[in-house]
């Protein structure tokens, strides 16, 4: 704004458009980041916006453009450690695209979808904890609002989605344990309800079947990704009838709670016991655990599925759902032992 004579003049995207030598919707394109501006554009009328005290009305941009640069994120457990690892990678690379990322933390996506992602506040979501048989994907579909699965799908309908190969991932820990000799293995999984807690089992019995080793129900608890659902599951497991010697657990959360539940009980790790997670999360690096784990890029993961909605918002016309599958491998430390 300019005050001139006691009155307060409004500095509007033209004024700037004049003083930069472009045109008013070059001055909207190159302030809001989109790529088909050049650099020497962008800088010009960045310049000129400075000069002029000029600030993009988000309102008015979403009236002209019909969009809002709002990115919704729908995270149900951010306690878990693994999700903020995710949402600063999503959110520096919507940004470098020109969004803001709007982050919902409801604790179910029921109470999400019937409420604030479907009035239109946003121009696209990323489901980063999206369950098994979620009506949540369905509805956007059919209000026709883009989104991309990260990190986990719903199991319905093909959508945009950057995820890892969980199966995979499984079958590798499975491997790593038969081959140093372990029989008696059990597994502490996620919940079943998930296509990451399903897939990694899933792959981890697979991959024991091909050595000619079975997985007993009574050798497997499951529960949320969470601390708890590790160490309660150790402990019960040690106190079973057949005490395992090696144990898969369904993420590095777990893997920390079943690591603390066997330092409780005088269990020594890798010596007495073998634990391997999944994800590599920093903290599993840490020298105080030093977590053998099956390892991807979290930062690549998040950008891939940013990058994928953007595409998506941007596309014209109906395009084919893309699935990035992000392969894994086996991170060995210092938690495995041969038996």
């Amino acid at each position: 704004m300019q005050h001139t004579e006691g009155r307060t003049t409004l500095i509007t995207s033209r004024d700037v458009a004049r003083l930069a030598g472009v045109s008013q919707p070059t001055v909207s394109r190159a302030l809001r980041g989109d790529q088909r501006v050049s650099e020497a554009t962008r800088e010009r009328v960045q310049r000129a916006a400075d000069a002029l005290s000029y600030v993009p009305s988000e309102t008015g941009r979403s009236l002209s453009t019909r969009t809002t640069k709002r990115i919704g994120v729908v995270v149900t457990d951010l306690t878990n450690p693994f999700y903020p690892h995710l949402i600063g990678p999503l959110h520096d690379e919507l940004e470098q695209h020109g969004y803001r990322m709007m982050l919902f933390t409801e604790r179910s996506e029921t109470a999400v979808a019937s409420q604030r992602l479907l009035d239109r506040s946003i121009d696209g979501v990323v489901l980063a904890t999206a369950t098994i048989g979620s009506r949540l994907p369905t509805d956007l579909q059919q209000r026709e609002l883009p989104f991309v699965f990260l990190n986990r799908e719903s199991g319905g309908q093909p959508a945009d989605a950057a995820v890892v190969d969980n199966e995979l991932g499984g079958r590798l820990v499975a491997r790593e344990l038969t081959e140093l000799g372990h029989r008696d293995i059990a597994h502490i999984g996620g919940p079943q309800d998930t296509t990451t807690g399903r897939d990694r089992e899933m792959g981890f019995r697979v991959g024991l079947s091909e050595a000619g080793i079975g997985l007993a129900e009574d050798a497997v608890r499951r529960g949320p990704f969470d601390f708890d659902t590790g160490y309660r599951g150790l402990t019960e497991l040690l106190t079973g009838p057949t005490r395992p010697t090696a144990v898969f657990c369904g993420n590095d959360v777990i893997a920390i709670g079943a690591f603390n539940a066997a330092r409780a009980q005088g269990v020594r790790i890798p010596e007495d016991l073998t634990l391997i997670g999944f994800d590599d999360i920093p903290m599993a690096a840490w020298e105080a655990f030093g977590l053998t784990t099956v390892h991807y890029d979290l930062g690549e993961l998040a950008q891939e599925a940013a990058r994928l909605l953007v595409q998506r918002i941007d596309a014209e016309g109906e395009q084919e759902p893309r699935r990035t599958l992000f392969t894994p491998e086996l991170v060995l430390r210092s938690t495995h032992a041969a038996r």
